[in-house]
């Protein structure tokens, strides 16, 4: 099992889309020298934003993925493993948080987290 270092972190700089990335939805490769690191910007939709239930829906679909996920915003990362840890992140309606993963299954728990985010948690609002 790799330790968890924040050195392996992508660099928020990257994320703006100036290394070719296509911004909100764009995928971005990491700096760690496996190449498995990978983070992809994304927008809430639902009227909730990154709530109670919503965090625990995407701790769930993290816990299935051999990865390492981050979540960050503003400024600020997380454990994707932590429903606290999200809840934190104050991330509301069309706010735009990054997920980055590492790991042997990164690039599948990305796409994954990336459909989860984007149908909104799968909630009626």
């Amino acid at each position: 099992m790799r330790e968890r270092s924040d050195s392996n972190r992508p660099d928020p700089a990257q994320a703006d889309g100036a290394d070719g990335a296509d911004g909100a939805g764009g995928e971005t490769p990491g700096g760690g020298s496996s190449g498995a690191g990978r983070s992809r910007r994304v927008t809430i939709p639902n009227r909730r934003g990154l709530h109670a239930r919503a965090a625990a829906k995407f701790v769930k679909l993290c816990e299935g993925f051999d990865a390492e996920v981050t979540v960050s915003r503003d400024g600020q990362s997380v454990g994707g493993r932590s429903i606290m840890g999200l809840m934190m992140l104050a991330a509301g309606q069309d706010s735009t948080i990054e997920i980055s993963a590492e790991g042997p299954e990164a690039g599948a728990a990305l796409e994954a987290l990336r459909a989860l985010v984007e149908a909104g948690f799968h909630e009626a609002d």
